[in-house]
Order: structure tokens, then sequence, then C-alpha cells
């Protein structure tokens, strides 16, 4: 990829429970060191992890529910609220559970609601989890995932022209303008979003999670490996870490920032 190659934000969300419902943002404030405001605050605990919210480490995704092995959280529809700390899920259109995620009791009243509906995953009574800013992001390291739709738009044909709804890839930022897999190779470099930089880290390996249509909730697809049979990995997407503040938001350009002469 060349410097003068940009992209487009075509879309931008946050999941404020980990494993449960995007959020679409219209913009947003990047702040240095941080992933989205809010993003993966909660995780839904599925047996004793040790995760000590007053000292918070991080701890592998298995300790949680999550896509990857619980697909029907894919058929929830919930909705924070960040002025109440308001958790509400509804299912088929109905309200099954809601409570404040800052109380005793209304952890208590979505902790019920699992222990109910999830019993045959469940490895211990569910328990919502946070940590002051803690984020219960699938590595240790604060980032933002952004995935190329041109990549997506490969895989499609690697699959024979199936549809491939891109929030299986759970990204905080997708976009548009890089040729596929261009990405990729960006790891090292910094991006330039408005007055915000982010610095690519890694490569994300793509799980279990992106087989699961998050609209049907079906495990439905085979993407991990149809991406090992054809390009020899399991790579799509990219983790940047913030290192300017800034606003960003959809329709914005994200420049590949070209190296200071030193």
């Amino acid at each position: 990829m060349t410097t003068s190659q940009t992209a487009e934000i075509t879309g931008l969300y946050r999941y404020p429970i980990k494993g449960l419902t995007p959020e679409p943002l219209p913009r947003v404030n990047l702040r240095t060191g941080q992933t989205l405001p809010a993003d993966r605050r909660y995780a839904i605990e599925n047996g004793p992890s040790g995760f000590d919210p007053e000292a918070p480490e991080w701890k592998p995704k298995i300790q949680f529910l999550m896509l990857a092995r619980n697909e029907r959280l894919a058929g929830l529809d919930s909705r924070f609220e960040d002025a109440t700390n308001q958790l509400t899920i509804r299912k088929d259109g109905q309200i099954v559970a809601s409570g404040d995620l800052e109380t005793a009791a209304g952890r208590a009243a979505i902790e019920d609601y699992f222990a109910k509906n999830f019993q045959p995953e469940l490895k211990g009574p569910p328990k919502v989890l946070s940590g002051r800013d803690h984020s219960f992001s699938d590595v240790a390291r604060k980032v933002v995932s952004i995935i190329n739709l041109e990549s997506i738009r490969a895989i499609e044909t690697m699959l024979g022209g199936t549809a491939v709804h891109p929030l299986r890839f759970r990204a905080n930022l997708y976009v548009k303008g890089w040729p596929a897999w261009s990405e990729l190779d960006l790891v090292g470099q910094t991006l330039a979003i408005g007055q915000a930089r982010l610095k690519v880290v890694k490569r994300i390996v793509r799980c279990p999670a992106t087989n699961v249509d998050p609209v049907t909730a079906k495990r439905d697809l085979e993407i991990p490996p149809t991406l090992s049979r054809h390009l020899g990995h399991m790579d799509c997407g990219i983790y940047a870490e913030v290192i300017a503040d800034g606003e960003i938001g959809v329709g914005d350009t994200v420049a590949v920032e070209e190296p200071r002469l030193v």
C-alpha cells in the first residue's frame, strides 16, 4: 500500500457488553491509550474467572459468555445508556431483562436472566463484571479494531458468492477504499483521522465468532478455515492503538501517515 491511498470510515461501533449487541455511533472522541468510550466495558463471567474489579487484569475470552461458543447471544438485542448505566435486553422485540449495571440490584437482574436462559452453556453462576476503565477486549492492549470492507468482499468470493455480514467481525471501524488485504501490511504504520492518530500494532486472528450470523444467530459459515485454505493464515482486520487524541466519525478519511524524515 502506498501512503497516498486513503480510506473512508463507513461504520463506527462500540460493544458495551462483551458478546452482546454492537451499537452504531455517528462520531466519537478518541483518547490516547484508550478504546472507544465504553467499548467492552462489561463482560458476563461464565464460571469463576478470578477477575478482581479493584485490580483489573486481562483474562482470556473463554472466561466469559462470548459468540465464539455462545452463538445464542446474537439473538438478543441489547442497548446500554451511558447516562444511567442502564442495560436493556430484548428478545423477539420484548424486554427480557433490564438493570443499572453500576448497582447490585441492576446487575442481579441481568445475571438472573442469563442464569435462567443460558443454563446449558454455563460453567458457574453468571456474573456481570466491570473494573474502572478496564476493557474486556480479546487482547490485553487497549486497541481499536479496523475492518477493510474490500477484504470482506474477498471472503465472499472465497465462499462462492455467499454474502458475509460485516458485523460478524465485530470491529470498531469499518472502512472502504483500501484494496483487499492491504491493511494487513500496515502493522507499524500510523493512521491519521483528522487530529487523531492510531498506530497499527497487530493483525487480528479470527476465531469461530465470525461463523455466527449477527442477524439470525446461526452458526452457518466457516470463515477461519476458509481464510486458512485460501491465504495460509486466519487474519482479517487490524488492531491499532490511539497515540493522539481526536474526534472521528462516519465519513471521515483515514490516511496512512508518511514517515517523518529525520
